[in-house]
């Protein structure tokens, strides 16, 4: 049994040998003719005989299967060297993010329960200097809004809630800048996607354009392939990163109303504390 590519081959090669017969056929029976006119009109038999052979041959060159090749490859051929590059360097950076945020934005890494409860035992044996300490040590959400608090306690039970409303803020603000960066790829993304697709489609009309008799599909297929791939490469960024956004948004909103129920709960008891008075920070 033959292969594929062993078959495409010997048909190529029979087809081949079929218009040189059809050509040298056609030139015997035309030659007998040439001896009879002048130089001239021999030319032009000439031309007319060597017509039907051109076609021939142009026919069979388009009756001629076309080589398979994989998507991948396909896809690679479209892009070409420069979208790859912008492609890969989104989708490793897009990647990068998702993986930071979601490392990031937990429970319990915002709000960890080791230090809730350490920090609470703390307040209930009156070790406001020990809980503070442990608050301003720790890098968690949580403790870096309960330090603020406590900090401002000498100053009263206000400007403690204040402080800590800062710090939430500051917090917050932190946690969505660094996710707005995956909000960015999703609204890029697809503005290069159609980038590519303008420069597939201008490539594809310079085909028309600059050629002096119809173009093949095959020499149009070449920029509407790069239209088409880098436009779906485009939303296949977009797409998840738009998704993992809105998840990622929603947990951060979320954990941080948790952190400020919690955060209040555990000042709650210092709420007796005016301007003045006890200073449970130490300051």
């Amino acid at each position: 049994m033959l292969s594929l590519s062993e078959k495409v081959a010997r048909h190529r090669s029979l087809r081949s040998w079929g218009v040189l017969l059809l050509s040298i056929t056609i030139a015997l029976a035309t030659f007998p003719l040439a001896g009879t006119t002048s130089v001239a009109q021999a030319q032009d038999e000439g031309a007319v005989a060597d017509a039907p052979a051109a076609d021939a041959a142009a026919g069979g060159a388009a009756d001629a299967p076309v080589k398979s090749r994989n998507f991948l490859t396909w896809m690679i051929d479209a892009l070409g060297w420069f979208w790859m590059l912008v492609f890969a360097a989104l989708s490793f950076v897009m990647v990068a993010l998702i993986m930071m945020n979601l490392l990031q934005v937990r429970r319990d890494v915002l709000l960890p329960n080791d230090f809730v409860e350490e920090f609470e035992q703390k307040l209930n044996g009156k070790d406001f200097q020990g809980a503070y300490e442990i608050a301003r040590n720790d890098d968690s959400f949580v403790a870096r809004v309960l330090a603020a608090g406590m900090g401002r306690l000498s100053r009263g039970y206000p400007e403690a809630v204040e402080g800590m409303q800062e710090a939430g803020e500051d917090e917050n603000m932190a946690l969505e800048h660094r996710l707005s960066y995956l909000a960015l790829i999703g609204s890029v993304a697809p503005m290069l996607g159609l980038m590519g697709t303008v420069q597939g489609m201008i490539a594809s009309f310079d085909k028309i354009a600059s050629s002096a008799v119809s173009p093949k599909p095959s020499e149009l297929a070449e920029g509407i392939s790069t239209a088409l791939f880098t436009t779906l490469i485009g939303l296949g960024i977009a797409i998840p990163a738009m998704v993992f956004y809105s998840i990622l948004k929603n947990r951060i909103q979320r954990l941080v109303l948790e952190i400020g129920m919690v955060s209040e709960g555990l000042m709650s008891r210092f709420a007796a504390v005016g301007k003045g008075g006890t200073k449970p920070a130490g300051t």
